[in-house]
């Protein structure tokens, strides 16, 4: 079994590969600078379709973090793009942060201040600042750290506020998509504010940020983590759940995101609890999420019992690496045998061996969905360029 790992972790590795090519080669926009905005399941350009901030935060992300693991300069033009194309267009110099989203000419169309927005912003940018050594990357990154906590922080209930208008003033309409429950705070948010802040740790030493960073991890141990061994996803701004909806991918994301950001905090008893928790969120994971097929379903309703079965791109990825992390915990190859069967599938149905690049859901029967971008807002290389970098890198 452990070869078939090192199998596992030598495909992934030439998965990136094949990833980054499709991203630097495909998705470039050379009539209107940045990155195109939407590509369809059959790589048809979408003309003049809107560009949003996750997508390129999440652009830049992706190939720093590549560049920086592979050790090298292949692909620096991509990165100085991504990198200047969200200086120059997405940030708000007049009132701080970083716009949701731009026409396809790059001028703002929604300057909406989503906080999960700012998070990518500076998980993008303390991984480019790793990259390139600009100073300017890192000042920005630091300085949207400073607004999140000025802005967003509850500082009597804990945890931060989900949107703003484009000036900072309250919101009526918080959510990140049409797909999410309008409410004050939400996991999801939370999770990319600690991976992000987690980040910036590694760039900036401040007991401020260690200090919030800290308090993340607190929340996601007593505020989000249930007694089912889930995460609770929707709340309102007292923390009164609104929802009974769990996601397993992140589930299974935030286990191993939770000890990441515990390693930066030195704080010992701390992270025996928080790996301890993931060796549970991990096993409920494999005995619910898990598909006959290999496959790692999408949602469940922990009220009635309603399951989404479609099976979407991230989930798989990000639950390789969270048993990654659970089987070095424990030396247990179930969790390897779990990610060989899902690798399996995903080679099988989601992975696009004919068009580049991977479906964004199957159903239960893998076929996919048509109608689904390969890029698009929320169809980015992030997950999987970084499942593939994190399998191969020790802990």
């Amino acid at each position: 079994m452990i070869n078939a790992y090192k199998q596992l972790k030598s495909e992934l590795r030439a998965e990136l590969d094949r990833i980054l090519e499709y991203w630097a080669n495909e998705t470039i926009d050379r009539e209107h600078d940045g990155f195109l905005g939407r590509i369809d399941h059959t790589n048809k350009v979408i003309t003049k379709s809107p560009k949003g901030i996750i997508l390129n935060t999440r652009i830049l992300w992706s190939f720093s973090a590549a560049s920086n693991y592979l050790g090298t300069d292949k692909y620096r033009a991509v990165c100085d793009r991504a990198y200047h194309y969200l200086k120059t267009n997405f940030k708000d110099s007049a009132q701080n942060g970083v716009f949701w989203e731009l026409d396809y000419t790059g001028a703002p169309i929604n300057g909406r201040k989503q906080i999960y927005a700012q998070a990518f912003a500076i998980y993008a940018l303390s991984e480019y600042y790793t990259f390139s050594k600009d100073e300017d990357s890192k000042i920005w990154a630091i300085e949207l750290f400073e607004t999140i906590e000025k802005t967003a922080k509850d500082e009597m209930n804990g945890g931060y506020l989900e949107a703003f208008n484009e000036d900072w003033s309250p919101i009526s309409d918080m959510r990140l998509s049409t797909k999410d429950m309008n409410a004050a705070k939400t996991m999801n948010t939370h999770l990319h504010i600690l991976e992000a802040y987690t980040r910036l740790a590694d760039i900036h030493n401040s007991d401020s940020l260690k200090k919030s960073l800290y308090d993340l991890v607190l929340l996601f141990q007593e505020k989000f983590l249930n007694k089912e061994n889930h995460y609770e996803l929707f709340f309102d701004l007292n923390w009164n759940l609104l929802s009974s909806t769990i996601s397993y991918g992140h589930d299974i994301e935030t286990a191993w995101l939770v000890i990441e950001a515990t390693k930066r905090l030195g704080n010992n008893q701390l992270l025996d609890n928080v790996e301890q928790t993931a060796i549970k969120v991990a096993d409920t994971f494999m005995k619910e999420a898990i598909a006959s097929d290999g496959g790692v379903i999408n949602e469940k309703n922990l009220k009635n019992g309603q399951v989404d079965t479609d099976r979407h791109w991230w989930p798989q990825l990000e639950a390789m690496v969270g048993l990654k992390y659970v089987y070095e915990l424990t030396d247990n190859e179930k969790y390897i045998s779990t990610s060989l069967s899902i690798w399996e599938f995903t080679k099988n149905h989601l992975i696009d061996h004919k068009n580049g690049e991977w479906h964004f859901r199957v159903d239960e029967n893998g076929n996919p969905y048509t109608e689904e971008d390969k890029v698009s807002m929320w169809k980015a290389p992030y997950h999987s360029t970084r499942a593939c970098i994190m399998l191969n890198t020790a802990s």
